[in-house]
């Protein structure tokens, strides 16, 4: 018998984020091997518990989580999401305008699915989530990257974004705080992105899942208050600022003009109801989440796990003689570059197969995020400070060798 054929475009699709060096990382712990692994931005795994006041929200209803519920989510909860995206001014920030889906990355597939015909186009960041790139593609788009350049801050320049819109262009995506850049976007340029929209008549997609991770007095500026009237789905979730990635409960509030996005509005409540509801209880966290007690703050100012995590790869980096580092704003990542004599013939995958190889660190290159270059890798913020001073030194261990090593080739070639 001939073996199964897969769907040709996979081929386009990358992950590896848990892709072939995380199947790596497996391999060597099942021989024993106690890995750091900094691949993944998933809090429960570095010992964060979602607030206690979130997990009595689910125990006093796990009696009422049995039958399904609206394709859109419990209407509790998408009212507590419309009030929370109403303070921050929202327009039509209503529960009929909001999908509750399981994580945001069911929300992004669906959305995409709901929008695109063959061949249409979407403006992506890059880096970019690949989730992003996988979603446009597996739902017969065509990703097209504007640049987000180390050089800005990994800010994007809203000129560049416009010269990219062609008569099949139908979105703009924005991940702000980014991952994998820490980069908190200013309300300026997002106006900016907001008025190529508007004059294109494209559909604003701003994944803020990071957006109360903030370091070091960085603002965040909600997208759609600034986009008016031009259609715009925000994406937020519990699984970063509430720590309860396991509970998969993400949202998604379609905002502006009814009128132009009614259409678009029916898609995703169609396909909402094929996949007839999202996981119930954690729906049940959603108000306790967005209005009660903030948890998140004193992790990110100075003193806090978060923000001494970030310091000490800030330090770290600083003291490197083979990194530079864009100091993350916000979200869970660092995204340093290689510089200097380490950088001459540098692979950021061979570099990530050493480094788990021979030091039992796994990162994630940066290529990985659709960037055309091969000198950054990802690391998450999630462990203990300590440990990523630790990490930190046994990067700078491979990264001397990279540098001798080249060095060497140099002096042959003389």
């Amino acid at each position: 018998m001939s073996s199964l054929k897969t769907r040709e475009r996979l081929s386009e699709v990358r992950y590896e984020i848990r892709g072939e060096l995380a199947r790596r990382a497996r391999e060597l712990e099942a021989q024993g091997r106690r890995l750091i692994k900094l691949n993944i931005g998933n809090p429960g795994a570095f010992g964060f518990r979602a607030p206690e006041h979130l997990q009595r929200a689910i125990a006093e209803r796990i009696a009422d989580t049995d039958p399904y519920t609206h394709q859109q989510g419990l209407p509790a909860a998408r009212e507590a999401i419309a009030a929370f995206h109403k303070q921050r001014g929202t327009p039509n920030a209503t529960p009929e305008r909001v999908f509750i889906g399981n994580g945001v990355s069911e929300l992004i597939d669906l959305s995409l699915r709901a929008l695109l015909n063959p061949g249409d186009e979407v403006l992506l960041p890059s880096p970019d989530y690949p989730l992003w790139s996988a979603a446009t593609i597996l739902n017969d788009g065509r990703p097209v990257y504007y640049r987000c350049a180390p050089e800005n801050g990994f800010l994007p320049d809203p000129d560049e974004i416009e010269k990219l819109v062609s008569s099949r262009t139908r979105a703009i995506v924005l991940i702000n705080p980014n991952n994998p850049t820490g980069a908190v976007y200013p309300r300026e340029l997002l106006e900016r992105i907001v008025a190529i929209a508007q004059r294109h008549k494209l559909l604003l997609m701003s994944d803020e899942i990071y957006d109360s991770i903030l370091y070091d007095g960085a603002e965040f500026q909600p997208l759609a208050p600034l986009a008016g009237d031009v259609p715009c789905l925000s994406f937020g979730g519990l699984s970063k600022v509430h720590r309860a990635c396991g509970w998969r409960v993400g949202w998604a509030v379609l905002s502006g003009d009814p009128l132009l996005s009614g259409e678009f509005h029916h898609a995703m409540d169609l396909l909402g109801a094929l996949r007839l509801c999202a996981n119930v209880p954690g729906q049940f966290a959603i108000e306790a989440a967005l209005h009660g007690e903030d948890t998140i703050a004193a992790l990110c100012a100075p003193g806090g796990r978060l923000y001494e995590a970030r310091r000490a790869v800030v330090d770290a980096v600083g003291a490197s003689a083979h990194l530079s580092l864009v100091e993350p704003g916000g979200a869970l990542y660092a995204f340093p570059s290689v510089t200097g004599a380490a950088r001459v013939g540098f692979d950021d995958h061979a570099f990530a197969l050493e480094l788990l190889e021979t030091e039992d660190v796994l990162v994630v290159p940066g290529s990985s995020f659709n960037v055309p270059y091969r000198t950054h890798f990802r690391a998450t913020l999630l462990p203990q400070p300590d440990e990523l001073r630790e990490v930190f030194a046994r990067i700078e261990r491979v990264l001397d060798r990279h540098a001798e090593r080249a060095q060497a080739r140099q002096t042959a070639v003389a």
